[in-house]
């Protein structure tokens, strides 16, 4: 996977960040951590057990489609620039890292991130397991192995990372999540910054009653499929 940390170390992520001003709090208690961990662990169980009996009609549908793997495996960059390989069901063509950059013309996103409404790297399965968000369950395993939370920034690869502004790399003082305040405000009709200041606002405000709060929004996101593609 190559190194640990996106940033070299713990101490040289420290050092980018000492860019800017630390105006609000990112530190939370011994007590929340934990709950939060425990949260978590229960939540990525039950959501395991939930998608177990979906699981051999997904499998089935990819594989109807498209020959390749299940599961689409990517490094991003999480808590304090450490990286870890994400998982998803697979959604696009086998070949959609290779292709890339050939449409990179096309992206609709803007500043350090990649989105096209009607991405031809899609799959149909695919575009159905997106917009039902079903796709990310896999990163259910994530959560169980302390890579991600269930609530938190959305993770990207090195790639996009490495355009980030200290200000911007101050989401990573917490662990990605499967879910977050970009999720429930609208996902990708809002833009980069847009996106970088809801995360910076989460680092800010974390904590039981701000999770929870994000939590009761997701569902109704994710039926209502604002901004899902």
């Amino acid at each position: 996977m190559g190194a640990d940390n996106f940033y070299g170390s713990d101490g040289d992520f420290e050092v980018f960040l000492g860019q800017v001003p630390d105006d609000c709090s990112a530190k939370q208690s011994r007590g929340f951590l934990l709950l939060k961990r425990l949260f978590d662990v229960g939540a990525a169980l039950f959501g395991l057990l939930l998608v177990l009996p979906l699981f051999p009609f997904i499998v089935i549908l990819i594989k109807l489609e498209t020959t390749g793997p299940i599961f689409f495996k990517q490094i991003r960059v999480g808590h304090r620039g450490r990286q870890f390989h994400c998982y998803k069901f697979r959604s696009m063509a086998v070949d959609a890292e290779e292709i890339k950059l050939q449409l990179q013309h096309l992206n609709e996103a803007t500043g350090a991130a990649f989105k096209i409404k009607d991405d031809p790297r899609i799959t149909g399965v695919g575009r159905f397991l997106r917009r039902s968000s079903l796709d990310e369950f896999p990163q259910l395993l994530n959560v169980l192995r302390g890579d991600m939370a269930v609530v938190g920034p959305r993770p990207q690869i090195p790639g996009e990372v490495a355009d980030y502004t200290p200000e911007q790399a101050r989401r990573l003082l917490v662990k990605p999540g499967l879910t977050c305040l970009w999720q429930v405000s609208g996902r990708s009709q809002l833009d980069f910054e847009e996106w970088m200041a809801l995360d910076q606002e989460y680092v800010c405000k974390q904590g039981l009653r701000f999770d929870l709060w994000i939590l009761a929004r997701t569902l109704p996101a994710v039926i209502e499929r604002k901004g899902a593609y």
